[in-house]
């Protein structure tokens, strides 16, 4: 039997019916709810919910004692959000989400680095604004379909339901921020395990987020944390039976915890991005291009360029063009004096860094994420400012070894790109986080990007086009290099249905 186009056209007629006729059995009240945010306007309230927690009102929007209470309320919410709400009533949620973060971001910035005490505050803002305003939301979903002789087949991104996410120091808010907006614009609620050092600021955000779902007419409760964020708290997460997907961005320790509870995973791990500048880079453009990348936000991001492989007969003119960048160069006696207190011996010969691997330094943690001028103060170098700290190291150094967080590039001289290759990709230990070249060799990159693997490979920019900044493309905090997503999206946070509807749907009925 064949189908022309009227036929197929019945049929997806007849399902698109059928699925609003589902969708609209429980209309959404007609009286708008009042709204704070005066760019969106309201259609409708939110749907009724059957849950209620008096005895937690003294905790912010989303916030809660337990897991299991964190848990159950995203549960209701998010059973709501896909019954009861069309991608119209998401898509206006989401609009809403992005103004409110935007014109908090300053504030946010600040706060975070108040509690954290790591990075930079103008930095902070600005990776805020980034996921507000370029993470993705409902458009990234596809439907693909296929017709024929035998009937009509589509297949949708449909939701997990409840997601248990984990949320680095590094990027607390954003990460919630770039998260939440992927997840919910994938029909998802999620219930955040948040870093406990960024604990009281993420509070601040998962309120701010509740109540502007609820104003857009939104169900509350559709993201929620627990108070109190530990090890323990992860693994009930992990471990809950209406947790169906866990999401982590962080260290390699992390990841391979999640991976272990037995559910689908997807893990965002450490990286050391490597940093190759051959004899064809336009020099000047490297340098300013590898100081934005490598000083920003004090180089706490994990694809952030954190060493550098450059050929030998222009090494000197990139660092004559780094300098005049304003990076400042460490004599060797002032990186053997900055080494005795931004690392110590890995005495214990515990793994850590950006791999698996015990080495014979770890990075030592109170100097992550602090000021170049700060450094250069603690061995007596005042009223310098810079925003990154240049040495040259041979490629064993521990400073190109380790995933060190600090505004401290090693520069390693090398003979041939061929060199600058095989050094790259052994301090990028197999992360398949990023990887940065600047060269006007085809072949040269290609060869590179082959070898190196990485998710996201940047060619004569900072690494910080990988994510949307001064690039093009959507932004992520979440890069899952170590189970194979990649670039994260609302896209990373659904499952596949497939619909057949064979011969036989010609008899649906209108």
């Amino acid at each position: 039997m064949e189908l022309n186009e009227q036929d197929i056209q019945r049929i997806v007629d007849a399902v698109v019916k059928n699925v609003e006729s589902a969708v609209n059995s429980k209309p959404l009240p007609s009286q708008p709810a009042p709204m704070k945010l005066k760019q969106f306007s309201m259609a409708s309230e939110p749907a009724a919910s059957n849950f209620t927690s008096p005895s937690y009102t003294h905790l912010p929007a989303g916030v809660f004692e337990r897991v299991n209470e964190a848990v159950e309320a995203a549960g209701q919410a998010q059973k709501q959000w896909v019954k009861d709400y069309k991608i119209e009533d998401r898509n206006r949620v989401i609009e809403a989400i992005r103004e409110a973060v935007t014109a908090k971001a300053a504030y946010f910035a600040e706060a975070t680095l108040k509690e954290t005490k790591i990075g930079n505050r103008a930095d902070k803002e600005q990776k805020l604004i980034l996921a507000a305003e370029k993470t993705p939301g409902t458009e990234i979903l596809t439907t693909e379909t296929f017709s024929g002789d035998n009937g009509l087949t589509f297949v949708e991104q449909t939701p997990y339901g409840v997601i248990g996410a984990v949320t680095p120091v590094t990027n607390p808010l954003d990460t919630i921020v770039n998260n939440g907006i992927s997840m919910l614009a994938a029909g998802n609620a999620v219930v955040f395990n948040v870093h406990p050092s960024a604990k009281n600021i993420s509070q601040e955000m998962i309120a701010l987020l509740n109540d502007t779902v609820v104003q857009a007419g939104g169900p509350a409760h559709l993201l929620t944390m627990v108070k109190e964020p530990t090890i323990e708290t992860v693994q009930e997460i992990a471990n809950h039976q209406q947790v169906r997907l866990l999401v982590g961005t962080g260290g390699p320790g992390m990841v391979k915890n999640l991976l272990k509870s037995g559910k689908k995973a997807v893990g965002a791990g450490a990286g050391n991005p490597p940093v190759i500048v051959d004899e064809t880079a336009d020099l000047k453009q490297a340098a300013k291009s590898i100081i934005e990348g490598a000083s920003f936000d004090n180089n706490i991001l994990c694809i952030g360029e954190k060493e550098v492989f450059v050929v030998e007969s222009v090494a000197d003119d990139l660092l004559f063009e780094l300098m005049a960048e304003g990076a400042h160069m460490l004599s060797p006696q002032q990186l053997d004096d900055v080494m005795k207190f931004t690392l110590k011996e890995n005495t214990q010969g515990i793994p850590g860094g950006c791999s698996y691997l015990s080495r014979s330094y770890l990075v030592s943690k109170e100097w992550v994420g602090k000021d170049a001028s700060a450094i250069l103060a603690n061995i007596g170098i005042r009223n310098v400012q810079t925003p990154l700290l240049l040495c040259e190291t041979d490629a064993d150094h521990p400073f190109v070894q380790l995933e060190q967080l600090m505004p401290i590039l090693p520069v390693v001289r090398v003979q041939s790109i061929d060199e600058a290759i095989e050094k790259a990709v052994q301090a990028e230990h197999n992360n398949r986080h990023t990887a940065v070249i600047h060269s006007n060799h085809i072949g040269n990159v290609t060869a590179f990007a082959q070898a190196v693997g990485t998710t996201i490979f940047v060619n004569n920019a900072s690494s910080l086009a990988g994510v949307g900044f001064h690039g093009e493309g959507f932004a992520t905090m979440t890069i899952a290099g170590p189970t194979g997503e990649g670039i994260t999206s609302a896209r990373t946070y659904t499952r596949q249905r497939r619909t057949v509807i064979a011969n036989g749907g010609l008899n649906i009925r209108g």
